[in-house]
């Protein structure tokens, strides 16, 4: 009895959701072995396996294996199209044939149903026309036949395929309904419907990775399963390596090859890279003219930096060269495969698109190939490769050599990049580290320091209760501040972390910005009562505009800088704080100060984390060094920028933050 239906189909009619995908025989080969091994490396329990080759020949490569798979089993189905003498039989497994003309000579299946496991690959054969096959020999077509079909371990879809497959083998051998019936009820199995539709209709999407209902298989029996797959994997990897070498048989190609892999590895540099490619590989395939230029697949335009010229063309370099507007190149780089143009008088979207026949005549482009240059489908460049002179056609293998060169080149290209991003990550660790380290120092030194001074405070009083009321004030007094102290830092600590992780909320409004001046200098006097400050000198308009910010962190800002001035300026020195437009929608504040000043080299960091221009535990003034940056922060925060000038040490410094006006 002939089916000519696809197993396929049926399957996918039945559960629409699943989505088939592309496998290649040797992928096939790895996985059918590897879903065999995990029968093969499993418990005692007696799986289901029906397995379905096209023809006779594939079978008698793996009998061995059956034989071996039906010694733990007696539920084995082997169907195939026989060739010599393979028949209907009941031997150490059933086998099952069908005639070359059914629907499943042209699919490869493998269903496995046990108890703690399952898995199922259904395949059909995509033929592909000969005209798009090239000459690299019987070993390599065969490993490169391509299929469509599913594979998955989703026990729902597994179950589906085995009832689909039974159904299929009392149809050839209706002598096996019984055993069949028996399978069906062992492992749970639905007789299939006839109407598809139905079924289909009350399918709910299967996860494919991993089916509700079916459990983790054996860590042993995992493991098995992944070493056999990946050395098939890796041996029919090596097959295609090998079949490819053949291309560049021919010593000028194969020294092109060298020449710019070895330019690549040797430098990270993208323009050196891809000068080497350019002029290379224009002159081994004798091009007029070949550009490679980087672009992505949004870019408008991009300007031609990168040039080989054969003598008589003109040429391209510190061109603008139009993206979008070239259709050829939205082809290369929407199917992101090449293009290739051998006539450009006779092709009819240059004929018919002025934009192009335009460019065709004023470069003198004969012949026209473009390769795009791709990393896991990310387009990074292109090179386009043109004929000036003469229809000289480029040969397929001289075309393929392009392409490799174009998956080279997006490797090294990526290689540059990752490596100048590591530069870059290798920068921040330094910093990281540094930040560790002033860390450690400078909290190291800002608590010890005053719990020391507040343990013995604390001793002193708890030691000796006699001690005259004068001297325990001042005792206590010393605690407090101490105490206060600490505070100050934890509290630094906490509010720079919530400013850096982005937790924030901003309550941005419109305010006053003399106000706002007004408060931060009754903060600054009210918490430095204790010692005498510089002359504060505010010069801040009434009449400047509202300015739109978190009026409790502008205080701050103010307040901090205003601090930092005073505490860095002698009693006999000024502080003074300006206000005024800058003409772009924003107003400055400058806090200015005669006090010690900053060294020009110190100017870049000193709004870094921890950054103490004396040196974390040798500095006479006291505090974290995390005031600056705490300002950074917040600044940032609405919009603004802050820098510092200052002409050099002790010849004072001026601090500058812009705020968005309303």
């Amino acid at each position: 009895m002939i089916v000519p239906i696809s197993l396929l189909a049926e399957l996918l009619q039945a559960l629409p959701q699943l989505r088939a995908q592309i496998y290649f025989k040797s992928s096939m080969t790895a996985l059918s072995h590897a879903m065999e091994d995990l029968v093969l490396a499993g418990s005692d329990d007696e799986p289901l396996v029906i397995a379905s080759f096209q023809r006779e020949r594939f079978y008698r490569q793996e009998a061995h294996r059956y034989r071996r798979i039906a010694s733990r089993s007696s539920q084995v189905y082997v169907l195939a199209a026989p060739e010599t003498d393979f028949k209907n039989a009941s031997e150490c497994h059933e086998t099952v044939a069908f005639a070359p003309e059914d629907g499943l000579s042209k699919e490869w299946h493998l269903v496995i149903l046990g108890e703690q496991y399952s898995t199922c690959l259904i395949c059909q054969e995509k033929i592909v026309p000969i005209d798009n096959q090239d000459d690299r020999g019987p070993l390599l077509m065969d490993q490169a036949r391509r299929f469509e079909g599913i594979w998955t371990f989703d026990r729902e879809v597994s179950s589906k395929a085995a009832a689909l497959l039974l159904d299929r083998i009392v149809n050839y051998r209706p002598e096996l309904a019984e055993k069949i019936d028996r399978a069906r009820t062992t492992y749970k199995l639905k007789t299939p419907k006839k109407t598809r539709k139905s079924a289909a209709s009350k399918a709910t999407k299967p996860d494919i990775s991993r089916g509700k209902n079916s459990k983790i298989p054996n860590p042993k029996l995992s493991d098995a399963f992944t070493e056999r797959l990946v050395t098939y994997l890796q041996a029919g990897q090596h097959k295609l390596l090998k079949a490819y070498a053949a291309i560049a048989a021919q010593e000028r190609k194969e020294r092109l090859v060298n020449l710019i892999t070895t330019a690549m590895r040797q430098s990270l540099n993208p323009q050196e890279i891809v000068e080497v490619a350019v002029q290379e590989l224009g002159t081994a395939l004798s091009a007029s003219r070949c550009l490679i230029y980087r672009c992505k697949a949004t870019d408008v335009a991009v300007k031609i930096d990168r040039e080989f010229l054969a003598p008589g063309a003109s040429s391209m370099l510190d061109q603008t060269w139009l993206l979008q507007e070239n259709q050829i190149w939205s082809d290369a780089v929407g199917r992101q495969e090449r293009v290739y143009i051998q006539d450009t008088a006779q092709h009819p979207l240059i004929v018919n698109t002025q934009f192009l026949e335009k460019t065709v005549k004023n470069w003198q482009i004969v012949s026209w190939l473009m390769v795009p240059v791709l990393y896991q489908g990310r387009v990074l460049g292109m090179v386009e490769m043109h004929q000036c002179r003469s229809v000289l056609p480029w040969e397929e293998d001289e075309i393929a050599l392009v392409e490799a060169i174009a998956t080279q080149l997006g490797a090294a290209l990526i290689q540059a990049e990752t490596y100048a991003h590591l530069e870059e990550l290798n920068q921040q660790l330094e910093a990281l580290d540094r930040t560790r380290s002033n860390l450690i120092a400078i909290t190291g030194h800002e608590l010890r320091t005053p719990l020391s001074t507040i343990q013995v405070c604390l001793e002193s009083l708890n030691s000796e209760p006699d001690m005259p009321p004068e001297l325990r004030q001042i005792m206590l007094e010393t605690a407090l501040g101490d105490a206060d102290r600490m505070r100050k830092l934890v509290q630094d600590f906490l509010t720079l972390s919530h400013l850096e992780s982005g937790r924030v909320q901003w309550n941005v409004e419109s305010l006053t910005l003399q106000e706002c001046v007004d408060l931060a200098l009754s903060s600054v006097r009210s918490r430095t009562v204790d010692r005498q400050l510089p002359e504060i000198i505010a010069e801040v308009s009434a009449e400047l505009p509202l300015v739109q910010a978190d009026g409790e962190w502008l205080v701050e800002v103010l307040s901090k800088l205003l601090d930092n001035a005073c505490k860095f300026t002698t009693p006999q020195g000024s502080v003074t704080v300006r206000a005024k437009c800058n003409g772009s929608q924003m107003v400055e504040v400058l806090v200015a100060d005669t006090g010690r000043g900053i060294e020009a080299n110190s100017l870049k960091i000193v709004f870094d984390r921890f950054y103490q221009e004396e040196g974390a535990l040798r500095r006479s003034a006291g505090g974290t060094g995390l005031g600056l940056a705490i300002c950074k922060q917040i600044v940032a925060g609405w919009g603004g920028k802050i820098w510092v000038d200052s002409a050099g040490k002790d010849r004072g410094s001026e601090f500058h933050f812009t705020i968005p006006t309303v």
